[in-house]
């Protein structure tokens, strides 16, 4: 006859393993090359200016085939995103230079 285990609880919660996947770690990137984002020319946010950030933006959310929304709101949206994404890695000065780049951004869509 078999007997029965004992089975006891008193382990540590941390040593256990988890059962779980781990989620992708590029999520983003996946988000923007298989999702309804615009088509952005590589390097669009690094730009040296708000205005000659948000030129190529505008030209893009109007050519683009893969949007949504309107070609404001799918610019603006992208604009976000990346801040978004970027969290505290993004350096203060670019960070100022991106949020410059949303008023930028605003008046080339005529919505001052």
């Amino acid at each position: 006859m078999a007997h029965a285990r004992k089975t006891t609880h008193s382990r540590k919660t941390s040593a256990r393993k988890s059962t779980r996947r781990a989620a992708p770690k590029r999520w983003s990137q996946r988000v923007t090359k298989e999702s309804d984002a615009l088509d952005l020319k590589q390097g669009v946010f690094k730009l040296t200016s708000a205005k000659k950030i948000a030129a190529p933006l505008k030209r893009s959310a109007e050519h683009s085939a893969r949007r949504k929304t309107g070609a404001y709101r799918s610019a603006l949206s992208m604009l976000t995103f990346y801040i978004n994404r970027a969290g505290k890695t993004l350096p203060q000065t670019q960070r100022t230079r991106l949020e410059r780049a949303k008023v930028e951004l605003k008046r080339a869509f005529g919505r001052e």
